[in-house]
């Protein structure tokens, strides 16, 4: 046992083990967010607060996780050639802060039709949602800055107290009687930010002087790359969401959705540890002009995903049904266990497209990317909309949009190979000829 863990672990990129601690906590802490919600609040509540966390989960993170994979990618390669940071996180945090504003603006000036749409009225639960995109620009920002330098033990630390944090938050709601929504919706506002103002002194004393990086070097694929994350966000969540929109009163089978989804997406969370180490791999491999060890990291992290989905589809495909009534008080279940296999066919499906799409992120194929999350997405769409039941077609449509964007992806791996491989084979010739600082095969 120990050899095969060995194994594993070698399997992994570096960083992977110290930032898997931290994401373990914030992974479970989803779970118990959640779990605790649906005990303390009526369906209704919880219905609401499953609504606001899958528009975090989702919109949040395709509004500022493209921000932390790009600092990352651009700070590592910096690295490799020997520039500081510290240029980077000022131009960073000016950018952030633009993107942060533009969707605070939307929300407030669109608070009475959200409210009204997906909240039931309840204002107060869009300022909620605005606390927690504020949360995610700032956690986003320096963890991608602490990715691109390998100092994963502020990340892993950042991310285990944003997640004990919102355990304990939580379980305080609980203990205090505090059976609102918004109680347990601002838990998602108050854990990042003190969680980055506790990693935030590592941060600084980790950034260094360097060459001034060009904002078209920071933002230029930064668009492309929202677009494709926002995608790839709609494909994993759309289910919930749907649900709502096409049978908005049937708070049972929503509360009884969003449980199925986070049980199914298990592996997603462990898989959450091995992004940001993946790509900044990727992306030193790449600089450095190592094609071997960029395409060896990309085959093991292939088959650590594969046993990923195998350790956590088969349990929640045998015990889904039984789990969620037992961990989110679902007392009259409306999911089967067919439902809840190809809710991790899809989850498996969607970590490939994810590995994937790293892959095209290093080679700077952000445009074929969009393109195959445009794919998935319209696939995923045309099958919500064929007539049928709503839960078996925004099911099918989950598990079927993301096997679209795999294949899509593999093929644009395919066409973008010959060019990617030119630029990894020159990336030497082009780290000892550049003549100016902050040059070279990425980032250039």
């Amino acid at each position: 046992m120990k050899t095969l863990l060995n194994k594993l672990t070698a399997a992994l990129p570096p960083g992977t083990v110290a930032v898997a601690g931290g994401t373990v906590v914030l992974g479970a802490a989803s779970y118990v967010h959640l779990g605790v919600a649906g005990h303390s609040l009526s369906d209704a509540g919880y219905a609401n607060v499953s609504v606001l966390w899958t528009i975090v989960m989702s919109l949040g993170i395709g509004i500022f996780f493209p921000l932390e994979q790009e600092l990352t990618r651009i700070v590592s390669a910096r690295a490799v050639l020997g520039h500081g940071a510290a240029p980077v996180l000022r131009r960073a945090t000016l950018l952030t802060g633009g993107i942060l504003g533009a969707t605070l603006l939307v929300l407030v000036l669109a608070a009475g039709p959200i409210a009204d749409l997906l909240f039931h009225g309840d204002r107060a639960l869009v300022a909620a949602l605005g606390g927690a995109f504020t949360g995610m620009a700032v956690c986003y920002l320096t963890r991608g800055v602490l990715a691109g330098l390998g100092r994963f033990g502020a990340y892993g630390t950042q991310l285990a107290v944003d997640g004990g944090l919102r355990i304990a938050l939580a379980f305080g709601c609980a203990l205090f009687g505090l059976h609102s929504a918004l109680a347990f919706s601002l838990i998602l506002a108050v854990a990042p930010v003190v969680a980055t103002l506790v990693t935030l002194p590592a941060l600084l004393r980790a950034v260094g002087p360097g060459e001034q990086i060009a904002w078209r070097e920071l933002s230029g694929g930064l668009g492309l790359l929202v677009c494709a994350t926002l995608l790839s966000q709609l494909v994993v969540n759309a289910g919930v969401m749907s649900t709502k929109l096409l049978a908005p009163s049937d708070s049972a089978l929503i509360a009884a959705l969003m449980s199925a989804t986070v049980l199914a997406r298990v592996p997603l969370f462990v898989f959450g540890s091995l992004q940001a180490s993946l790509l900044s791999g990727l992306t030193a491999a790449f600089t450095a002009g190592d094609r071997a060890a960029f395409w060896a990291m990309l085959r093991r992290i292939a088959l650590v995903v594969g046993a990923l989905g195998l350790l956590g589809g088969v349990p929640a495909t045998a015990l889904g049904p039984w789990l969620i009534e037992v961990l989110f008080g679902i007392e009259d279940p409306v999911l089967g266990h067919f439902d809840f296999f190809l809710l991790s066919a899809g989850t498996v499906a969607y970590m490939f497209a994810m590995v994937l799409g790293q892959a095209l992120m290093v080679f700077k194929r952000h445009n074929l990317q969009l393109l195959c999350w445009a794919l998935g997405t319209a696939v995923l769409v045309g099958i919500t909309l064929i007539p049928g039941e709503v839960a078996v077609r925004v099911i099918v449509a989950y598990a079927l949009g993301s096997t679209a964007t795999v294949l899509a992806m593999l093929a644009a791996l395919r066409l973008s190979f010959p060019g990617a491989a030119a630029a990894a084979g020159e990336a030497p010739r082009q780290m000892t000829d550049a003549g100016a600082p902050g040059v070279g095969a990425v980032g250039k």
